[in-house]
């Protein structure tokens, strides 16, 4: 499930170590986002791209509570940019 255009195939991270550093990020606090963050980076995998990153990075600055707020639908976005990767988040 891209979030972005999958002609974009030359952005893809595809970097193991930072695929890695990414899924070490994705683990928090609350068990219902490490769920949906595992899952999200289950089906990219290693075809993520460096949109699709620099966006979860942005979510994950947020607290466990916030995020998952987005998640559930309970909130919007705090940016308009960020609405496709809440899109794909609230998919898995």
């Amino acid at each position: 499930m891209p979030v972005h255009d999958p002609s974009q195939r030359d952005r893809r991270v595809g970097d193991s170590r930072r695929l890695a550093r990414l899924r070490w990020r994705c683990r928090r606090g609350m068990l219902e986002n490490d769920l949906v963050l595992e899952r999200f980076l289950d089906a990219r995998g290693a075809a993520i791209t460096e949109d699709e990153v620099a966006m979860l990075d942005r979510l994950l600055d947020l607290t466990d509570s916030d995020l998952w707020d987005l998640i559930a639908g309970r909130a919007d976005p705090p940016d308009d940019a960020l609405a496709p990767m809440v899109r794909a988040l609230r998919a898995c």
